[in-house]
């Protein structure tokens, strides 16, 4: 096995390295949400109280990702990505603190670190397939390399956070709080030892005669900026229901233990990461269809169209048992709310791990080669801005209004991602603009 590994290309092996290392640190940032939210929910926390202990944990994501892609671009994707892991341990020792001590000002500060953590760790692997990709296969027709390299690593990252969820669930039934952060601090401890010694110390480091100044962290690409307001828009439109207002609905409205919830959004999360592995399958066939120059922008409207008309199909079920009475959903099929919701629920999945798929390889595409990193991290500054506003939405649209509101929501967001889309440049304008900047 060992033998087999060191045959690989040099590209190939930082690539299973990076990925490895993105794993381990995705299982434990899965593990930590469930436990924080189903901990913190049995101590008898609202839910708005719940979405506020991940404010820091979004805000300062806001941060570390443009300020994160413009150290990559100087120290190197190494020491970015070695940093996320070494903080995560600070965040996770922090919790390890006397439950007395876990104050709601606590856990915040500790969940800001993992939140700089997290994206530090996410911007570098991603960051880090740009630089390994060879560059011979950039250049294919439609880069099908880079689309199948980019849904690999996001798609089997979702599905490892998917299996956080339900590990944080069930630890936290079988050995605790703090049993549980323990053992994730121990696994992570030995996952940080082999990256320092085994990645490449030059991963990703802009050249010496090219190194990026301050200013540069702002985007001037239109194909970035664009695609950045149509992510934001497209993961506040998860979050604003996924994230606080559903764990806490099933446990709230009908009673779910720490188990079951747990398995519900392992499933989902799992399902919609193996669905992002293979979203180049599913999207090749349209994509064919829709060729021309003009072609990625009506493949990203179409995907976020569709997705925009489940949760407000969801929404007009009335599926918010808060609202009380059956709903005309209750007996269409024989499927009371509860059932339509979770089958919507997996549907959403489905559909959304298309778009993110997408999405994600279209930055790694759209992003310049030199100092990839300042790209990719500006595009997660704005990805980790929807999970802000879709985070502290979902905890005080359900307190205030019921799931219901939180599904309105999220199709509103959806379909503002579509329109945003509509700006997108086409290849010929996009390459243009490329080759103006390089001169």
């Amino acid at each position: 096995m060992l033998a087999r590994l060191r045959e690989l290309p040099h590209e190939v092996r930082q690539y299973l390295l990076v990925t490895g290392n993105y794993w381990a640190f995705t299982l434990t940032d899965g593990a930590l949400r469930m436990l924080v939210v189903l901990h913190f929910h049995s101590l008898g926390y609202s839910a708005l109280d719940i979405a506020l202990l991940f404010l820091f944990y979004e805000a300062f994501g806001v941060v570390t990702n443009l300020v994160g892609g413009w150290l990559g671009a100087r120290l190197g994707l190494n020491r970015t990505m070695n940093a996320g892991l070494a903080m995560q341990l600070v965040a996770l020792g922090m919790l390890l603190v006397p439950e007395p001590m876990l104050t709601v000002v606590w856990v915040m500060i500790a969940q800001a670190l993992s939140g700089i953590a997290k994206d530090l760790n996410k911007m570098s692997a991603k960051s880090a397939i740009k630089v390994l990709v060879p560059k011979g296969q950039q250049a294919a027709e439609s880069q099908s390399a880079l689309y199948r390299w980019v849904a690999l690593l996001t798609g089997s990252k979702n599905a490892l956070k998917g299996l956080g969820f339900f590990l944080g669930g069930a630890a936290l039934s079988l050995i605790g709080f703090q049993g549980t952060v323990l053992a994730m601090w121990l696994m992570l401890a030995v996952v940080l030892v082999l990256s320092l010694r085994k990645l490449s110390p030059s991963l990703g480091q802009s050249k010496a005669s090219h190194k990026p100044a301050f200013r540069e962290m702002f985007s001037t690409s239109r194909a970035v900026n664009v695609l950045s307001a149509a992510r934001m828009c497209l993961f506040a439109a998860r979050d604003v229901w996924f994230v606080v207002a559903l764990p806490v609905y099933l446990a709230e409205v009908h009673g779910w233990n720490f188990w079951t919830v747990g398995i519900l959004m392992a499933t989902w999360v799992i399902g919609y990461g193996g669905v992002q592995t293979q979203a180049p399958h599913v999207t090749g066939p349209i994509a064919r269809r829709l060729s021309g120059d003009a072609g990625v922008r009506w493949m990203t409207v179409l995907l976020a169209g569709v997705l925009a008309l489940l949760p407000a199909l969801m929404a007009s079920m009335s599926l918010d048992a808060q609202q009380g009475g059956d709903s005309s959903a209750a007996i269409l099929l024989g499927l009371a709310p509860l059932e339509w919701l979770i089958i919507g629920l997996l549907v959403f999945g489905v559909i959304f791990a298309v778009n993110s798929s997408w999405h994600s390889y279209l930055i790694v595409r759209f992003a310049r080669s030199e100092g990839v990193s300042m790209d990719v991290g500006f595009y997660y500054m704005a990805n980790a801005m929807g999970r802000l506003l879709g985070t502290l939405l979902s905890g005080w649209l359900y307190q205030a209004y019921g799931l219901e509101a939180c599904l309105w929501w999220s199709a509103a967001l959806v379909a503002a991602s579509a329109v945003m889309a509509i700006a997108l440049p086409s290849d010929t304008q996009h390459a243009s603009t490329q080759e103006t900047s390089a001169n």
